[in-house]
């Protein structure tokens, strides 16, 4: 997994819940790393699985909620990062529906070595999107937090709902409709 996902997770941390917090769930975790990331380095998925699991112990959050709140905080360093890649788009459904052969494109541009999950386009309507997401992480509700805030970046709302196809969460459809 890229280290920027493990670096923008701390900052989140540390901003929400404070530096003690970060402290706590790197010492009480089991990590080869150490707790010390470079956003270009790679690290073990089951260090962030640690991680979000002693964040979610701690503050009584679930692991799905924590998941999406970052996904939501992660879309803010795609809009510092790559405003162009944002400007792309004129509409949050044309976006999504582009992830698989655009944006994770750019994405493997940057990070060769990305492991990202796949999405896969179901259907696509104006206001309408049924999309798959597989991904052996199960991090779905990480991608629900990103799929929110593209909304709210187009000003926009949408009713976002989650149906588990594998009960373990590695395989989900996300049925997307623009209000």
């Amino acid at each position: 997994m890229k280290g920027i996902v493990f670096t923008e997770f701390l900052d989140l941390v540390e901003e929400k819940f404070g530096i003690e917090m970060v402290d706590d769930i790197i010492s009480n975790s089991t990590l080869a790393s150490e707790g010390v990331y470079t956003s270009i380095g790679t690290y073990s998925f089951s260090e962030m699985l640690q991680l979000v699991s002693h964040l979610s112990s701690k503050s009584n959050i679930s692991i799905d909620d924590l998941l999406m709140i970052y996904g939501e905080h992660f879309f803010s360093v795609i809009e510092r990062s790559y405003p162009g890649l944002l400007a792309t788009y004129n509409d949050p459904i044309e976006m999504l529906s582009s992830i698989e052969n655009h944006i994770h494109v750019e994405v493997r541009k940057i990070y060769p070595d990305a492991e990202l999950p796949t999405f896969i386009v179901q259907e696509k309507k104006e206001n309408s999107l049924i999309m798959i997401y597989k991904s052996n992480r199960a991090m779905h509700h990480f991608g629900l937090g990103l799929m929110n805030k593209t909304f709210q970046h187009f000003k926009s709302t949408a009713e976002i709902i989650l149906e588990k196809i594998k009960e373990d969460g590695t395989e989900v459809r996300f049925i997307i409709n623009k209000n």
